[in-house]
């Protein structure tokens, strides 16, 4: 019985072992190769293993990468506590100019970024949101896990600080921790797959320049 006990183990083990890919960093040595820029004119820049997008004018500015399905991502960030970032996962461009879901009467130009964005904010008060929550870009534009105590999680994050992140997608679950703390726990199945989107939120013309900073971004898939 316990030869059989601990046969069955290892064939668990062996199994977990298979479902997930090994994880591999998405942050090159020297270059940005592999990503893409889309949307406005914030720059990107990397140095000693960390990608920092600084605020430029325009519209909201991805650096992008993927596309991916299921997935577990882990990355630790920094931003400016004027600004707001995040990082989109499952995301899309606009083939060509298309009414806002949310709000038909704006139109999104091609080329514009919508879908999942896990938020991540400097900004702590409330009415921005809550980091580690999603927030769907450019498409419905609300809040994907309502049930989120924003000023409750919002105190697991530590302004102006690096903060670690780790965002589980499989199937139509999506979750996420912040500096281990779970926030978000939902289910869409809107997207399936998409691109890896690092954000540098708009700002008011004459504010600025801010910038927010990510490292050890790792991905596996599942």
């Amino acid at each position: 019985m316990l030869l059989r006990s601990a046969t069955f183990v290892l064939l668990m083990l062996s199994a977990l072992s298979l479902s997930a890919g090994d994880w591999v960093s998405l942050i090159g040595t020297d270059s940005l190769d592999g990503w893409t820029k889309v949307g406005g004119e914030a720059s990107y820049s990397l140095s000693d293993g960390v990608i920092t997008g600084k605020t430029g004018p325009g519209k909201n500015t991805f650096l992008t990468k993927g596309p991916y399905g299921d997935f577990e991502l882990e990355f630790e960030v920094k931003c400016d506590q004027e600004l707001n970032s995040g990082v989109q996962i499952r995301s899309h461009l606009y083939p060509k100019p298309t009414p806002q879901e949310s709000k038909p009467d704006r139109i999104r130009e091609q080329g514009e970024m919508y879908g999942y964005q896990c938020e991540i904010t400097g900004k702590t008060n409330g009415a921005n949101g809550c980091s580690g929550n999603f927030w769907d870009e450019g498409r419905r534009t609300k809040w994907l896990d309502e049930t989120v105590n924003a000023e409750e999680k919002q105190a697991v994050y530590k302004p102006g600080q690096w903060n670690q992140f780790r965002i589980v997608a499989k199937g139509d679950r999506i979750q996420s921790f912040v500096n281990g703390v779970p926030v978000a726990d939902f289910t869409d199945d809107r997207d399936a797959e998409g691109v890896i989107g690092l954000q540098v939120h708009s700002i008011k013309k004459g504010t600025g320049p801010y910038q927010v900073s990510w490292r050890n971004i790792r991905l596996r898939e599942l």
